[in-house]
């Protein structure tokens, strides 16, 4: 039994999963949080939650970075959608799956709330991620690659370090015939295919 002493009259809120028509995600998250407060769904819907992060990756010398959706197909929402004694509140209910580009929550008709480490995680993830840029390509150490910016352009060489964290490869580059460690950003490499 839930014994929050915050809200007597009201159940916990919880993150539920809402699957969404393809590429809709954006569209549902906009209609949510446009409408909660026009259909008086504040007391119930307290956020909702599309997780991405930014991609970037190198087509021509020039780098582009896009948002890329962490999981694709389905939005997160944090709401009240039992009363206190385990009842669907149907007003909440409803309003969700008539949202545009809803097809209805992850459950069907008896919604699970997701478990805290999963919500806790995906949420670290987010968070994780917000500023950050993410290469689309994945590189190995002692992979081939080639140079497509700075002043190394077009000399090829082997990663030897990869720094995740900050975005950095390390790369020895035969320069004057000897071999010379350069540090490099993701995007200034791509795979060599020679």
């Amino acid at each position: 039994m839930d014994t929050d002493t915050t809200d007597t009259t009201q159940s916990k809120a919880y993150w539920y999963v809402l699957q969404t028509l393809s590429n809709k995600e954006n569209q549902a998250k906009i209609y949510l949080d446009k409408y909660k407060k026009q259909e008086e769904m504040e007391e119930f819907l307290l956020d909702v939650l599309l997780p991405t992060e930014t991609v970037s990756e190198v087509k021509q010398g020039k780098k582009t970075s896009k948002t890329r959706k962490l999981y694709p197909g389905y939005v997160f929402v944090h709401m009240r959608l039992y009363d206190e004694n385990g009842v669907l509140l149907n007003k909440p209910y409803y309003f969700i799956k008539g949202a545009t580009g809803v097809i209805g929550f992850v459950g069907g008709e008896n919604p699970s709330a997701l478990k805290k480490e999963e919500i806790d995680r995906i949420i670290a993830h987010v968070e994780d991620a917000e500023g950050k840029e993410v290469p689309k390509v994945s590189h190995e150490i002692g992979e081939e690659v080639k140079i497509t910016d700075g002043p190394f352009l077009n000399l090829n060489g082997k990663i030897d370090e990869i720094d995740p964290d900050r975005g950095k490869l390390k790369v020895s580059v035969s320069i004057f015939g000897r071999f010379t460690p350069v540090e490099l950003e993701y995007w200034q490499v791509e795979k060599n295919t020679d």
